[in-house]
């Protein structure tokens, strides 16, 4: 039953469109439109409004006159007319998607209800299928039927094949369904045609689902396009584990339209995506290349596992990590270098992929509190073995990496721009930087100049190395900006012996120095930066 006609009170000051107001005096609405929607006119209502904060003043100044309700304006009526019949019009359309999408769904629920009652079986006088991996290849043991080739011939058939992976892709159509499945070692397509897609679980099946496939494998006919040119075109399927869809989907979790936070908060499901998967894959080829480089090279080097939990400093105490260790003051390492330089007495030049820690919370692209740290060290060497060391092995990496077809696709992929260093590498003293800088009008943080003893900033830096266009060690920073144990230059005891390979488009990649050997001065050092020598007594040793 409709309420009685009444007049309905808008205050565009302190009305409320919500359900605290019922367009009364004491709670009155705050605009007109939503006083239409609750108080139609078709009703017999009438409508008073006022500003009773911002409204007009009497001629006299007196403020009261705010709070007098009057007839809305016509131009106020009219834009609230057109508002309102607009608002009808859209109600009116969600009324009749509600309605097609609930007889859509009762429809879907009786086709799905018939669906459930058709099942598919294997058939046993098709040839034995042949597990595989995605990735599998090798044309001697991975045949494809061409084109429109018969079954009658059995030689000309495609291998049967069984394979297992999770649904990457989903394309239903009508009589036919096409769907990607990944496993980690590749992509492969697969064609449900005829009852299998006629099944319930055909019919439900959701992006992230888990099957079991077999078929035949067919290549992908002239003018279309499938992963590596082939599909397996199914003669049987089975779900191993269905995933969520709807709201939890996949694609509903992890959209294309996703922010930062939400794909770093769901990395465990951006990491199925083709660019995510690809990265981590080409970080193995890297990783497995810098093993095989550090193997290959005279005198070799020893892999070592150093810990992660200790007692000292390496970069500086305001990037530590700290915790109690039963009731000990304990930090997550910045670096495993120190603990290298011990092994070289007994094991030769060392190496180590680690894990390591820094307590910066800044967002940027150079800021980490974790990262995988690869580092060596050398023994009996100068500061110049050292520089066609490090030239030597991240040439070496790449080289290997690239030598593996696959993973020079992926690179390109993900970066096609990317291109072989140029060798050799320039040199060049941190004094001739600043000077280059200087010439080059490139300011500091600060907008000034730079000057010897500044810690030159990352943008300034990658202008400099995009510029020169080309691998830079930059070589003898001052004693002051770097870390206490590197020794300083003979030449000139204001620098140490320390270098920074800069790269074009992306700046820092490798640090590195050579060690004080000599014991006061290491203790001086300890005391120049204000640290304890106690807890560095295993380091200190080695200049004994």
């Amino acid at each position: 039953m409709a309420a009685p006609a009444k007049e309905v009170y808008i205050d565009e000051d302190v009305g409320k469109d919500d359900a605290t107001a019922d367009g009364t005096q004491e709670k009155p609405y705050r605009s007109l439109l939503h006083a239409f929607i609750a108080r139609p006119q078709a009703e017999g209502h009438s409508y008073r409004t006022r500003k009773s904060e911002t409204g007009p003043v009497s001629e006299d100044g007196d403020p009261a006159a705010r709070l007098e309700w009057k007839a809305p304006a016509k131009s106020g009526m009219k834009k609230a007319n057109t508002l309102y019949e607009q608002h009808l019009k859209k109600k009116s359309k969600q009324k009749e998607l509600a309605l097609r999408e609930k007889q859509e769904a009762e429809a879907r629920a009786v086709v799905l209800q018939e669906a459930q009652k058709r099942k598919i079986e294997l058939d046993p006088s098709l040839p034995r299928a042949m597990t595989m991996t995605l990735g599998e290849k090798d044309p001697k043991s991975v045949k494809l039927r061409k084109g429109k080739e018969g079954p009658e011939d059995p030689d000309m058939r495609g291998s049967r094949v069984r394979v297992r992976g999770r649904v990457h892709r989903l394309r239903p159509q009508k009589d036919v369904i096409f769907l990607t499945l990944q496993d980690g070692y590749g992509y492969l397509q697969c064609v449900l045609t005829g009852p299998l897609t006629q099944t319930y679980d055909a019919m439900t099946l959701t992006q992230g689902s888990s099957l079991e496939v077999y078929g035949e494998m067919w290549e992908v006919p002239p003018g279309q396009h499938a992963p590596d040119d082939r599909e397996l075109h199914a003669d049987y399927f089975q779900v191993i584990g269905k995933a969520a869809g709807d709201k939890e989907a996949i694609t509903t979790r992890v959209s294309k339209e996703a922010g930062p936070q939400i794909l770093l908060d769901n990395r465990h499901l951006v990491i199925r995506g083709e660019v995510a998967s690809s990265v981590l894959k080409v970080r193995a080829a890297v990783l497995r290349a810098f093993r095989k480089a550090y193997e290959e090279i005279k005198p070799s080097c020893l892999e070592v596992t150093p810990p992660s939990m200790v007692q000292t400093q390496v970069e500086g105490g305001a990037t530590l990590f700290s915790f109690d260790y039963y009731g000990q003051q304990a930090y997550l390492t910045q670096s495993s270098q120190l603990y290298l330089e011990t092994c070289l007495p007994s094991l030769g030049n060392v190496f180590c992929v680690a894990p390591s820690f820094r307590a910066e919370k800044s967002l940027t692209r150079r800021h980490l509190s974790e990262y995988t740290h690869i580092e060596a060290e050398l023994d009996f060497i100068t500061f110049e073995d050292l520089l066609d060391h490090l030239e030597l092995v991240m040439c070496r990496v790449i080289d290997i990496a690239m030598s593996d077809p696959h993973m020079v696709k992926l690179i390109t992929d993900l970066n096609p721009s990317f291109r072989v260093p140029e060798r050799p590498f320039k040199r060049m003293r941190y004094s001739e930087a600043i000077d280059w800088l200087v010439e080059h009008d490139i300011k500091n943080e600060e907008g000034q100049p730079h000057a010897f003893g500044d810690d030159i900033a990352e943008a300034a830096e990658r202008k400099m190395t995009d510029m020169i266009n080309r691998p830079i060690f930059l070589t003898h920073f001052p004693v002051e900006i770097k870390a206490f144990y590197m020794k300083k230059d003979a030449a000139d005891p204001r620098v140490t012996e320390s270098v920074d390979c800069l790269m074009p488009g992306v700046g820092e990649i490798v640090g590195g120095s050579m060690r004080m050997d000599d014991y006061e001065e290491l203790l001086q050092a300890y005391k120049r930066e204000g640290i304890e020598a106690g807890p560095y007594y295993w380091y200190t040793d080695q200049r004994k």
